[in-house]
């Protein structure tokens, strides 16, 4: 083996060492093993949540559903797939500052919302639509347009 190859393997051992010392301290400093649970407190661990978390507590929800039966999907790998990409991302804009106050749900988290509404209400969502005339069959098929504070007692924030 060359003094290149070497070399290049140091390097490569070296940033692999370097990017699981941060990512392992950044985890267990932020708690994040909390995040794989589904108790609402760990959402609220980061400063930027604290609004919505107590918009929940507050919110008729509160009593039947967490912030994952909302916010994540419902089969194993995309529910942690879904939270892994949004940890990442909360990490990202916390650490930097860089988010918009009030935070806001991006179309992608809209959507695995609007999924989750419509699995638990499914019921009465068939029977709104079948209604011929209402404003859901002209188009108006978003649940959180008209009902965007159920969870959190406050409306959320657009994209």
């Amino acid at each position: 083996m060359g003094m290149g190859k070497l070399a290049l393997f140091v390097l490569l051992g070296a940033s692999i060492g370097l990017a699981t010392g941060v990512g392992g301290y950044t985890f267990v400093y932020a708690n994040g093993a909390a995040y794989l649970s589904d108790n609402p407190a760990a959402c609220a661990n980061c400063h930027v949540m604290r609004e919505q978390y107590e918009g929940w507590q507050r919110a008729s929800h509160h009593a039947v559903a967490t912030c994952n039966d909302c916010h994540t999907p419902a089969g194993f790998f995309s529910k942690y797939a879904v939270k892994a990409s949004n940890g990442f991302f909360h990490s990202l804009y916390f650490t930097t500052g860089n988010h918009p106050d009030p935070i806001r749900i991006r179309p992608r988290n809209r959507a695995v919302t609007e999924g989750a509404c419509r699995k638990c209400h499914a019921t009465i969502v068939e029977a709104i639509e079948a209604t011929p005339g209402t404003a859901h069959q002209q188009g108006m098929t978003d649940c959180l347009r008209c009902h965007n504070s159920v969870g959190h007692s406050e409306p959320l924030g657009h994209p």
